[in-house]
C-alpha cells in the first residue's frame, strides 16, 4: 500500500511539474523546474528503501544487542539532502534573474520575451 502511495504522490508531482513547465509565465516555469527537482528527490527517497540494519553496516547500533532496527540507507538520504540544497539554491538564483528580467522587459511571459530580441 505504502508503495502505491508513493508512486502515486511521485507521479502527481511530476506531473504537476510538467504542467507548470509548459505555462508562458517566467515565474510558473520556475517553480516547475523546483517541483519536479523535489518529486526526483522523492523517488530517490522511496528507491532507497528500509533495510534490516547490522552492527557491521551502521556502527552505531552495535551496542543496541540482538535488536537493532531497520535503517534506511544513508547514502541515499545525504545524496537528496544535497539535492535539496542545490535545489533550492537553483530556484533562488532563477526567481532573482526572473525579477531582473522583469525590470528589463516589464513582462514575464515567455512568448513576449521572445519576441523583444
Amino acid at each position: 500500500m505504502t508503495a502505491i502511495v508513493l508512486a502515486a504522490a511521485v507521479g502527481a508531482l511530476f506531473a504537476l511539474g510538467t504542467f507548470l513547465l509548459l505555462r508562458r509565465d517566467l515565474i510558473r516555469v520556475v517553480w516547475g523546474l523546483a517541483i519536479i527537482s523535489q518529486a526526483a528527490n522523492v523517488y530517490l527517497l522511496a528507491m532507497g528503501g528500509i533495510a534490516p540494519a547490522t552492527a557491521e553496516s551502521v556502527p552505531v547500533l552495535a551496542g543496541h544487542g540482538d535488536h537493532v532496527p531497520e535503517t534506511a540507507d544513508p547514502l541515499v538520504q545525504a545524496l537528496v539532502l544535497t539535492a535539496i540544497v542545490i535545489g533550492f539554491g537553483m530556484t533562488a538564483f532563477a526567481l532573482v534573474l526572473s525579477y531582473r528580467v522583469y525590470e528589463e522587459h516589464d513582462t514575464l511571459d515567455v512568448t513576449d520575451l521572445g519576441d523583444h530580441e
